[in-house]
């Protein structure tokens, strides 16, 4: 008797969100000095994704892409859970490890130290394990040297370096990573492309946002193509990529 298969690592059921913008209108009266200017506040829905469906099997390295506001980093948003749904469901099977917008999960006046200590503890991790994987994170980081230096005084490519060593520490069944190898170094970038190419072989599920045709072929094995808030087309990098640049040019 064969054993079910596993359930997948991500699901998306007709998931979407709204953000509700609050917009003002001014009014000015000229010859009234006490009605001279009256604020009338309204609120406009701005939908980032609208039924949006999808699967994601362990193991599957998948790249989402598209313009700007397409809806990517908040579908990145969802599955880490910094965001909610308004409408449809997420589930979500295994830690996650996550490094999404530059400065998440950090605070610019603690060390870079305490920072490892307080974006690890978001991601899930108990105080005892950061401290038995710190020499692993600071090694990885190449930031031995600034350590007990406060965040604010890191460069954007250092924060990048420690936050991608945290997420991969984590021992995450699902990383999750938005535009990381846009920023940084040419020797960092093809460290986080050696490492997320050892988590695909150890069969973890890796999500990722690029710009980047060629990062995209080289980590992924799977793109879906997001397009104001809607899923474009699903399928192979090499089927897509191409239609997708000659789109975006």
């Amino acid at each position: 008797m064969t054993a079910p298969p596993s359930p997948p690592a991500l699901e998306f059921a007709r998931v979407g969100k709204c953000y509700r913008l609050r917009l003002q209108k001014s009014y000015l009266v000229r010859d009234v000095v006490h009605k001279l200017l009256r604020r009338r506040a309204r609120t406009e829905e701005f939908w980032a994704l609208r039924e949006v469906s999808f699967q994601i099997p362990r193991g599957q390295s998948v790249a989402f892409i598209g313009g700007n506001g397409a809806g990517k980093s908040t579908l990145l948003g969802l599955v880490a859970g910094t965001v909610f749904p308004t409408a449809g469901a997420v589930r979500v099977r295994g830690r996650i490890g996550a490094l999404l917008e530059l400065g998440a999960g950090f605070h610019p006046d603690l060390t870079g130290r305490e920072n490892i200590f307080l974006n690890a503890s978001l991601l899930g991790m108990q105080r005892e394990e950061i401290a038995e994987r710190m020499e692993r994170i600071v090694a990885f980081s190449e930031l031995a040297d600034f350590m007990d230096a406060p965040l604010r005084t890191y460069s954007s490519g250092m924060q990048v370096r420690l936050g991608f060593s945290v997420a991969v520490h984590v021992d995450p069944q699902i990383l999750i990573m938005d535009e990381v190898l846009a920023v940084g170094d040419q020797h960092f970038q093809h460290k986080c492309v050696q490492r997320i190419l050892e988590f695909r072989e150890m069969g973890r599920t890796l999500l990722f946002v690029s710009h980047s045709p060629d990062s995209v072929k080289q980590v992924c094995d799977r793109v879906i193509w997001l397009d104001h808030g809607r899923i474009h087309a699903d399928g192979a990098p090499a089927d897509l990529l191409p239609v997708y640049e000659k789109a975006m040019a």
